[in-house]
């Protein structure tokens, strides 16, 4: 049976000033004067106030004070990833997170799951809650709604991939350059088979990480069509599309995945054709453990440390200055070489 609530028993409510002020025996602006950590408060009374609001459990409504303030600010600001679950984005969210703590903002953090629906929702969400600024991984091709949180004097700076259809700072990665090395590094090894496995190309990251692996392909003869999946947005998609790639001639010599996810499907796609020790291997973003595979992966590294960072103090900054010109970053990655990229191909493939 459902309990019916007791209409005897008053609900607990949070603590106000005023209750702070009664139980302090004081007036309720000294109670703000406290709280602002205004001067000219006698230290007995400072602390008698600081003793009430212990005793009670006072917390203050950043919301509220906020409006009271002249620049309206609530010392918080939103984060927006795609998804929490991804070692990247959690890695960035712990970076954004230090550095704003650091200069004592809490973050508020939304996964929006690759939906630029809920992208948006998630802004609005942050936006009734009146934070300072917004750090977004975008998603679709229009961000020309958040124009009137800007409007609102609400920053926005994108991370790990520029807005559409609207200016804004931005801080991504070397993309194309990073998989352009890793082709450059299996070719100077002997390969020119090499597969790719790539996430939607209605992605930026993935758009631009194709662009660098058809480019360096350029340089050996070009890539083989049969030997390029795309729209791999899962393990198991990645994982089929090896099987597939790999049960038909001709067979590749060398493989690069393009993220985290692909790589752990594709791994396990070879070992499970038994090819992980003769098949060239790079992966774009290191993965947990991958120095202790047999043969270790070699890895594309992003700077996830430089990225958020950047980000982070782009958004501080704009706070600081709102009218400065927008800044497009780009951060560096860089090739890890451990075993699976420095496999030859075999003899017969020469």
């Amino acid at each position: 049976m459902p309990t019916v609530p007791d209409p005897q028993v008053t609900p607990l409510r949070a603590p106000t000033i005023k209750d702070v002020a009664e139980r302090a025996g004081v007036g309720f602006k000294t109670v703000s004067r406290v709280l602002n950590d205004e001067p000219n408060v006698r230290p007995e009374t400072r602390d008698k106030v600081l003793d009430a609001v212990a005793a009670l459990g006072y917390r203050r409504n950043s919301i509220a004070s906020s409006i009271r303030r002249r620049d309206q600010r609530t010392s918080s600001i939103g984060l927006i990833v795609d998804d929490l679950a991804n070692p990247f984005f959690g890695s960035l969210t712990r970076v954004v997170q230090e550095y704003a703590q650091a200069r004592d903002h809490l973050v508020l953090i939304g996964s929006s799951d690759g939906s630029p629906e809920r992208e948006s929702e998630l802004v609005g969400e942050f936006g009734a809650r009146r934070v300072d600024g917004l750090i977004i991984v975008p998603n679709g091709d229009d961000q020309s709604y958040l124009e009137p949180e800007r409007a609102r004097g609400v920053p926005v700076v994108f991370v790990d991939r520029p807005g559409a259809r609207i200016e804004a700072d931005s801080v991504v990665s070397e993309n194309a350059d990073g998989v352009a090395a890793a082709v450059r590094h299996l070719a100077a090894a002997g390969h020119t088979r090499i597969a790719y496995l790539g996430d939607y190309e209605t992605i930026y990251t993935f758009t631009e990480r194709l662009r660098g692996f058809r480019t360096a392909m350029a340089e050996i003869g070009g890539a083989d069509p049969r030997h390029i999946r795309t729209g791999l947005h899962t393990s198991a998609a990645a994982h089929e599309a090896v099987l597939d790639i790999f049960g038909a001639a001709p067979r590749p010599t060398a493989l690069i995945a393009s993220n985290n996810r692909i790589t752990v499907g594709a791994v396990h796609a070879l070992q499970h054709l038994g090819l992980r020790d003769r098949t060239a291997f790079i992966a774009f973003d290191d993965v947990e453990l991958a120095d202790l595979l047999r043969p270790a992966l070699t890895v594309i590294a992003q700077d996830t440390t430089a990225i958020g960072t950047e980000a982070a103090r782009s958004l501080f900054e704009r706070l600081r200055d709102p009218a400065a010109p927008y800044r497009g970053a780009r951060v560096p990655v860089r090739l890890v070489p451990r075993s699976s990229g420095e496999i030859t191909p075999p003899e017969s493939s020469l």
